[in-house]
């Protein structure tokens, strides 16, 4: 596409993309605010804290930027809806997959909300640091992250002098919400707002939680989650096994498949997929026409790395279609890396519990913005789309983004 080209239609994309969240702003003073943010978020700013995020946009100081994250009046649950909803517009498809996981924001201090010795995953040791949990939408044309909560570790929820400081809801302080929990709460956000998903996936931190599987069997959504070796598996001829013992006492009809596009090319394992049910899983087992199965992947090159995935999917489902799903597991971890690398998700330099989830939200609209505006800019570079291009004197873009 030709670079003139190129920016005008970008320019109008952004205009129509922000239209859907100048809403949420209410006051003309925050939502022009917001639109800067956005745009700075995305821009070739090096380091996109307060400071930054003002010089980029022409501020002395970064006292309104500040007062934007902290003080204004609009909600972060409110964009991330808008947010959702811009996402699934370009993105939707029934056999969409949400993604759970986890990443952690190292600090140094003990003040921002939810701060404290925790596991982080990005250096993986115990840091000092906040975790959140994110749920990401996944398709074959992309993937982008549409919700996100701050876990609470216990030493928080025992303090509310110190979560009245950093201004945490009640309900949330009053108790630790475990991040499976967490995650099953977005899923059902998902549910209500009717997003289009066939799938939910999973590395073995909430696969490993039977509460999250249960809730998951209840509602008849399949899932495809990693699950740790010694994962109990039950068969009749069987009985109670551990998953690896399973796999080896068990013959396994092993096949050849790729899983989604690598950096060095396609993904390939040896896949085998075989029926169990989940001792003390949901009651009554899985329901009618679904099934409960152990998929195992097996290394090519070193036969000896075998994992394990818990698979709740309607019966006859074929083994392709669980492994795409678990190969879009990992978009959500090229998410974490684009937003934390291009638009600032990690660079934030606020304490509360309502800037920390303004400031993320907004990062998760630039990333969505870079995300979808690739696959449209994709879309258009086909010789048949591309023939259809308006004459450099057509307007493009109609939206009203301030």
């Amino acid at each position: 596409m030709d670079t003139r080209w190129a920016v005008q239609v970008w320019s109008g994309w952004f205009d129509d993309f922000f239209a859907g969240l100048a809403g949420v702003f209410g006051r003309v003073e925050p939502r022009l605010m917001a639109m800067a943010y956005v745009k700075a978020l995305i821009a070739p700013v090096e380091r996109k804290s307060g400071w930054q995020i003002a010089e980029h946009v022409g501020h002395a100081t970064p006292d309104r930027v500040q007062w934007f994250l902290g003080r204004s009046t609009w909600c972060a649950d409110q964009l991330r809806d808008a947010l959702r909803s811009f996402v699934v517009r370009f993105l939707a498809r029934e056999d969409g997959v949400l993604v759970l996981d986890e990443t952690a924001f190292v600090k140094k201090g003990r003040m921002s909300a939810g701060v404290a010795p925790q596991y982080a995953g990005s250096t993986g040791q115990i840091e000092n640091c906040q975790v959140a949990v994110f749920c990401a939408y996944a398709t074959d044309s992309g993937r982008a992250l549409i919700d996100r909560e701050l876990y609470l570790p216990a030493s928080w929820c025992a303090d509310a002098g110190r979560c009245r400081t950093q201004r945490i809801p009640r309900p949330r302080a009053k108790a630790v919400v475990t991040k499976p929990e967490l995650g099953r709460r977005m899923i059902e956000r998902c549910r209500r707002a009717r997003v289009p998903f066939g799938w939910v996936a999973a590395d073995s931190a909430y696969g490993q939680d039977r509460k999250l599987r249960a809730a998951l069997e209840r509602r008849r959504i399949p899932y495809v989650m990693a699950v740790p070796a010694d994962e109990t598996v039950h068969t009749h001829a069987t009985g109670n096994l551990r998953a690896d013992a399973f796999a080896t006492q068990i013959p396994l009809l092993f096949e050849r498949r790729s899983c989604g596009a690598g950096a060095k090319g396609p993904r390939s394992c040896d896949w085998a997929l075989a029926e169990v049910t989940w001792p003390g899983g949901a009651e009554g087992g899985p329901r009618r026409g679904y099934v409960h199965l152990l998929l195992v992947r097996r290394s090519i090159t070193d036969p000896s790395q075998i994992a394990y995935f818990a698979v709740h999917a309607k019966s006859g489902t074929p083994i392709g279609e669980i492994v795409r799903v678990m190969g879009l597991r990992w978009s959500i971890e090229d998410c974490f890396e684009t937003a934390k690398s291009d638009c600032g998700l990690d660079h934030y330099e606020v304490r509360t519990w309502d800037a920390w989830h303004r400031h993320i939200t907004l990062s998760m609209a630039a990333l969505a913005f870079l995300t979808i505006t690739a696959t449209r800019t994709h879309n258009l570079e086909q010789p048949d789309v591309t023939a259809q291009l308006p004459t450099p004197t057509t307007p493009i873009g109609t939206g009203k983004g301030g």
